[in-house]
């Protein structure tokens, strides 16, 4: 049984949902960015035991084999910004894969596009900790097998997606690097078990989940463990998002930007 604190997972899907469902309904900007893409995306089916996880699959535009970047949703699915965010990622170099870990869970086995978005809250915070963790190891799994991927896997998740990033790095030993936005970290006994770097990107106007990064700085510093950490000042919870609406506030904006820029530079280290 993984040693998961619903406490901690529930608390990142409250932030979350006080952002509200109508400012995900209105992503055409992210649908229509998505849709002019010049990289190739495709949706595949990942497969273990009685679970198929639909996945979307965005290639970088290099004939070099590059590393993968595992993309966990936020606590609204997997709505038109993630896979823009996801495709994103395959413009800076990552062979990326986005799982949608509502796969199954919608009435006649949809996925979150066939939940009303006033109900998707409520079925991810359902979702066992045990299952999440069971489909992001096929899904790491299978884009490490990819051709195109020269076999490093990293993880990267955001709000409640960020939680389960870094608590992905407690439950996979080989993943080069885990990248955490304002999201938890994991409960102090299952820490240790941490192999990989993590990276945390934080907002400023975010006094819920800035008030447990000492902790978890304390807990991953007495573990031996790398935890690098920034704060961008005057962003809000969900700045990744929230930067790249046509209406982002300027400090949403540029924390997306820098945000960008800092995972660009570590791109080179999982060559």
């Amino acid at each position: 049984m993984l040693d998961v604190s619903r406490r901690r997972f529930l608390g990142a899907s409250a932030a979350a949902s006080g952002l509200g469902v109508p400012v995900l309904c209105a992503q055409d900007w992210a649908r229509q960015a998505v849709d002019r893409s010049p990289r190739k995306r495709e949706w595949m089916t990942v497969k273990h035991g009685a679970r198929a996880v639909e996945s979307m699959v965005a290639y970088p535009q290099s004939q070099e084999k590059a590393p993968a970047m595992v993309v966990i949703h936020e606590i609204f699915g997997m709505t038109d910004w993630v896979e823009n965010v996801t495709d994103e990622f395959a413009e800076a170099g990552f062979l990326a894969v986005a799982p949608d870990l509502l796969s199954g869970m919608a009435p006649g086995g949809g996925r979150t596009k066939d939940l009303p978005a006033s109900e998707v809250g409520q079925v991810i915070r359902a979702l066992p900790p045990d299952q999440i963790t069971a489909d992001l190891n096929a899904v790491a799994d299978y884009i490490r097998k990819l051709p195109a991927c020269n076999g490093r896997v990293c993880v990267v998740g955001f709000s409640w997606g960020g939680a389960h990033a870094f608590q992905f790095a407690t439950n996979r030993k080989d993943l080069a690097a885990a990248f955490v936005f304002y999201g938890n970290g994991p409960e102090a006994a299952a820490i240790p078990r941490i192999q990989a770097p993590v990276y945390g990107f934080y907002a400023g106007n975010d006094a819920r989940i800035n008030a447990t990064i000492p902790e978890t700085q304390a807990q991953m510093k007495a573990a031996g463990k790398r935890y690098e950490t920034v704060v961008y000042e005057g962003a809000t919870h969900g700045f990744m998002r929230a930067g790249a609406q046509p209406d982002a506030t300027e400090a949403n904006r540029k924390a997306r930007a820098a945000a960008w820029a800092r995972l660009k530079e570590l791109r080179p280290s999982f060559r």
